[in-house]
């Protein structure tokens, strides 16, 4: 039990000075806000997407499938 609480330690870290965590935080909220943002932009991305291969699909059907060589 003492090499685990021996190696928790050495990752564990709580500074007296609260103020230290502030950067940290800022960091934490940036790359949040970066996640949000590149989430959506790929949710849009996929639904241009899905609405470009519906069209396309609709076409097919419509005109018949013609495999040309």
């Amino acid at each position: 039990m003492h090499v685990f609480d021996a190696l928790l330690g050495l990752f564990l870290y709580f500074p007296e000075d609260k103020s230290e965590y502030i950067p940290a935080a800022i960091t934490s909220v940036i790359f949040l806000i970066g996640a949000a943002l590149t989430m959506r932009l790929i949710i849009r991305i996929s639904k241009k997407e899905a609405e470009k291969a519906k069209e396309l699909e609709t076409r097919i059907l419509k005109d018949g499938f013609r495999d040309e060589k």
